[in-house]
């Protein structure tokens, strides 16, 4: 390698004798540690961004289209709406919190296995003094960065089609984020675990695809069997959905908003929990 190479862990920059590269001061604190794993995985995301263009805009945009405009305007016609609000207008908050859980899966399970398997980033930084949580949170930062950049360009482009009847409709950003990463972190502790890819197809069919379907983004759940509407209100989606759509509105939800807020805390935290122990024995033992 040359003197001018890159380090090859991308968070801490050393000159081939194992020395700190001229001009670069080790990171001393965990904030420091953990900045230098985000700048790692951003400078990587600099290098690919565009081939993730159609999955995080055109994808959330075709939905718009589709089921929001082509599909709402039967549904206006037919039933004069949903729950009392225009087709558009009751679709579209939910697409946010599904394109986010999309990205989610999306980020967190082949990009995990990689980095843990396929070229041992994860590995070669841990043999810097980063520990195993600073490892996890910048990738889990980037993560929640992405999805704010992705969902708030889907609002920019969603509020013309007159898809939102409030400017509150910025919170469901922050809500949209939080619906992704109470996916992102248990995925994160399932990709650990994984010893092949063939897993994560079983994930998106028989996981993703059912939530986005049974979760309240293009009907509401009242509409479900009894016996599935308690299903519903378990996945982080719903809570998502929920949160999502009171903001669009500019609807207080009152202690509602507060229990889906806790909701996707708790997969949040429990999710971190084991995401670390996994990380830890798959990556340490």
């Amino acid at each position: 390698m040359s003197a001018d190479a890159p380090p090859a862990t991308g968070s801490v920059a050393t000159a081939p004798s194992g020395r700190l590269a001229p001009g670069r001061r080790r990171p001393t604190t965990r904030a420091e540690r953990v900045g230098s794993v985000m700048a790692h995985h951003l400078a990587v995301y600099r290098r690919t961004w565009k081939g993730s263009v159609v999955g995080r805009f055109a994808s959330p945009l075709f939905f718009l289209l589709s089921m929001g405009l082509g599909l709402g305007a039967l549904v206006d016609a037919r039933a004069g709406g949903v729950d009392g609000l225009p087709y558009l207008r009751f679709v579209v908050p939910g697409i946010l919190a599904m394109q986010a859980m999309m990205l989610a899966f999306g980020d967190s399970t082949y990009a995990v296995m990689g980095y843990i398997k396929w070229n041992r980033m994860y590995s070669a930084m841990l043999a810097t003094p980063l520990r195993v949580g600073e490892v996890l949170g910048g990738h889990l930062a980037v993560i929640a960065l992405q999805l704010a950049a992705a969902i708030a360009i889907f609002v920019a482009v969603a509020a013309p089609f007159g898809a939102f009847g409030s400017w509150w409709v910025l919170l469901a950003v922050p809500a949209a984020v939080l619906t992704g990463m109470a996916f992102s972190v248990p995925v994160f502790a399932l990709a650990a675990r994984m010893e092949t890819d063939s897993g994560f197809s079983i994930l998106f069919r028989f996981v993703m695809t059912p939530l986005m379907l049974f979760s309240g983004t293009f009907f509401p759940i009242d509409q479900l069997p009894g016996w599935m509407q308690p299903l519903a209100w378990v996945t982080p989606l719903w809570h998502g959905v929920e949160l999502c759509r009171s903001a669009s509105e500019g609807a207080w939800p009152g202690w509602a908003g507060v229990l889906h807020v806790a909701v996707l805390l708790v997969y949040v935290g429990v999710g971190w929990v084991l995401a670390h122990r996994s990380f830890t024995r798959r990556l340490l033992s």
